[in-house]
Parts: C-alpha cells; structure tokens; sequence
C-alpha cells in the first residue's frame, strides 16, 4: 500500500489557518487532521480530543520524558506537542495527514519525517493581521500586541517551507491548498492505482 503523506501546515495567529483546513477538509477525501495535545485551557466551544488533547503540565512533561510527540514547542507560554505514533499509524493506513504546527515544530517534523511537504500561510498585509485578531474578541490589546509581535517571528521563517500561500481571498488561498496536496497525489510515487497498471500492462 501506498503511504499517505504528511503535509506540515504553518502560519502566524491570525492568518486564517484553521479556517483554510477545515474547508479543504470538507473538499478533499483520505485526509486527516492530526489533533494535537496542550497544555493550554480550551476556549469556548472548543472540544477535548476533537480542537486538542487538553492535557495538565504533568501530563505533557511525562509524554516528552516518554518520547511520545514527534515534535513539540513552548507557545504563549503553554506546550503544545503532535503524537508520533498517531501520526505514523495514520499515514501507514494511506491517508493524508495534516499538521497545523508552528515553524519551529516544522523544522523538527521534516527531520524525522523528509518525505513531508511544508506550506505557509501569510496573511496579505500587517494591518490584515491585526485587523482579524480583534476580531476574534477573545484577546485583550496586550495579548493582541503579544501575538502580533510573535507573528513577525513566525512569518520569518516562511522561506523554510516548500509552498507559500498568500490568504487575502479565501477562496482562492483555498483552492492553492488543494492544488498542492492534488499535485503531491498525482506525483508517480504517490499514486494508489496498482489495480489499474496491472490490468492495462497483463
């Protein structure tokens, strides 16, 4: 069988990031999301082991000691880590998986995972940025201010990606997206029809 392939999505807070899967998810079969763990508390709506595995610091520093995360990083001062077993059972299976991590969880990923395609999300314009943070109204001016300041840092280290999508029209981001994991699909090594090339070369 066919291994799925892993596909590491990265952008600053405010991008747009999560909207763009959830959408290419609704578009696309044999892809899955991968659900991270966190010690972060959930936010409203938010469902434990759908949005996150919310996890106690405890819990987490014993699945680092244990070499459970393929990658994990310390965000807004709280961790956030990607199950290394879940991960490879999945794509093992044939699917896709999906990775919504930051750029240092990345630069982990596609050492222990060289297969991996890595795209990054920008958003148009700073003021693009700032203006979708607060709209979220979940977070003070300072927090706002905070994250702006750790999307810089985020956002320059875009060149280390293999795809670069720029969200200004929703759409058409969407449609990159899917470009990019249709293309990886129909690369020779990726394709899953066995069937098909026995039968057209017996």
């Amino acid at each position: 069988m066919t291994l799925g392939t892993l596909f590491i999505i990265s952008a600053p807070s405010g991008a747009g990031k999560t909207t763009l899967v959830a959408e290419l998810l609704s578009r696309l079969n044999n892809i899955q999301v991968s659900v991270s763990h966190t010690t972060r508390p959930s936010r409203s709506g938010e469902t434990s082991g759908v949005d996150y595995h919310f996890v106690s610091h405890q819990q987490f520093e014993t699945m680092v000691e244990q070499q459970q995360f393929v990658e994990h990083a310390k965000v807004h001062n709280n961790y956030y880590g990607t199950s290394e077993q879940w991960v490879k059972s999945t794509l093992n299976k044939g699917i896709d998986v999906i990775l919504e991590i930051d750029w240092q969880g990345a630069e982990q990923v596609r050492e222990k995972f060289p297969g991996s395609k890595s795209i990054f999300i920008l958003p148009p314009t700073k003021q693009t940025l700032f203006e979708r943070l607060k709209g979220r109204g979940q977070d003070s001016d300072t927090v706002i201010q905070q994250r702006i300041a750790a999307a810089k840092e985020e956002m320059s280290h875009c060149n280390e990606a293999d795809y670069l999508v720029i969200n200004d029209q929703f759409e058409l981001a969407c449609s990159q997206l899917q470009s990019i994991v249709e293309a990886k699909r129909l690369e020779i090594n990726s394709q899953r029809q066995e069937k098909l090339l026995i039968d057209l070369l017996s």
